[in-house]
């Protein structure tokens, strides 16, 4: 399938400042450590961890509103962290929905000035063009035209988040990244939003990076996931196959994880021991080691590197699941005998 974002090693890391005048301390913060992935046109990419493992910041780097360590972002071709590129010419093509939607609109502004302040940036429209544009676009989120010059605090919800999503198509855009777009919703409100999505990316050929903890909401839009943990991703695959039979030792430990309104299969969820390491200059091993009961030697030795375990599934792990107890050896190394 054809590509339209690829993610080549991209690499985030924060200076650790200490004392009351802010000094640095010569460690690093590993937010983001050598990620890679492609997102394919028209499809649904989920990025999926517990919270603090890096997602919003991979989103910010490829938007920009972070610059990389190291790596870099294509669209189409085209180089995002290139510091020649224009920021505000791949605005245009990427658009981003925040978690909060309530935090994300300016509270001074109305619908009207919210939804036509990205059309009077990139000049698509003014006068009479810009409020007809601005009522179309209301419309199709599914906002009256009375609401045109109403604050936010004066919507609910699932409002404010339909006038996010009526700003970030403002601008035609051709992929929307989206940052737990329903965490803050209620559940009823979620599958509205959702519904919204489905239609709005059938309608204007859009592709969607979603960004999320909720497992089932992710099973439920996604086409493809990676899940990441501290930093790093370590599976990427079609979402009902990772969910239906994970590889990585983590993955299986967040999928059993999700409660199951069953007591009988209450026994087979599985908790995690140990600590989450510090990703203030993490090991140089695999960073679940520690807390995985699969783990050999070489495991606390090197990390392992995100390979391809099948034509749909990519795992960093020496002893995927597939692969536990054939004959013990580590997956890197089966490759090169």
């Amino acid at each position: 399938m054809e590509s339209i974002i690829r993610v080549e090693n991209l690499t985030k890391k924060f200076p650790v400042h200490m004392g009351i005048f802010g000094s640095r301390s010569g460690s690093l913060i590993h937010a983001v450590d050598d990620v890679n992935f492609q997102v394919n046109k028209g499809e649904t990419f989920g990025l999926v961890g517990e919270s603090g493992c890096g997602k919003t910041t991979v989103a910010k780097l490829i938007l920009r509103i972070l610059e990389p360590s190291q790596g870099a972002v294509y669209f189409q071709e085209i180089n995002l962290t290139d510091r020649k590129f224009s920021v505000k010419q791949m605005r245009r093509k990427v658009q981003l929905i925040f978690q909060d939607p309530y935090s994300s609109l300016n509270p001074r502004m109305t619908v009207y000035d919210i939804i036509g302040e990205p059309l009077d940036i990139h000049g698509l429209a003014k006068g009479k063009a810009k409020k007809e544009r601005i009522l179309e676009l209301m419309n199709t989120v599914g906002l009256a035209p009375f609401h045109l010059y109403r604050y936010p605090h004066e919507f609910s919800g699932g409002q404010r988040q339909r006038v996010v999503i009526a700003r970030a198509l403002a601008v035609e855009p051709e992929v929307l990244i989206m940052d737990e777009p329903v965490s803050a919703l209620d559940v009823s409100v979620r599958a509205q939003v959702l519904n919204l999505l489905e239609k709005l990316q059938n309608d204007f050929q859009l592709t969607f990076v979603f960004i999320s903890h909720d497992l089932s909401v992710v099973r439920h839009v996604c086409d493809r996931c990676a899940i990441m943990y501290l930093g790093r991703i370590v599976e990427i695959g079609d979402v009902n196959d990772l969910f239906d039979n994970p590889q990585h030792p983590y993955s299986e430990a967040l999928l059993r994880s999700v409660p199951v309104p069953d007591p009988r299969l209450r026994q087979k969820m599985k908790i995690l021991s140990g600590e989450v390491p510090t990703p203030i200059d993490p090991p140089p091993f695999c960073r679940f080691a520690k807390r995985c009961e699969h783990a050999k030697s070489i495991c606390f030795e090197k990390e392992p590197l995100l390979e391809k375990i099948d034509s749909n599934r990519m795992v960093a792990c020496f002893f995927p699941q597939k692969l536990r107890g054939t004959d013990q050896i580590p997956f890197g190394e089966r490759n090169k005998t």
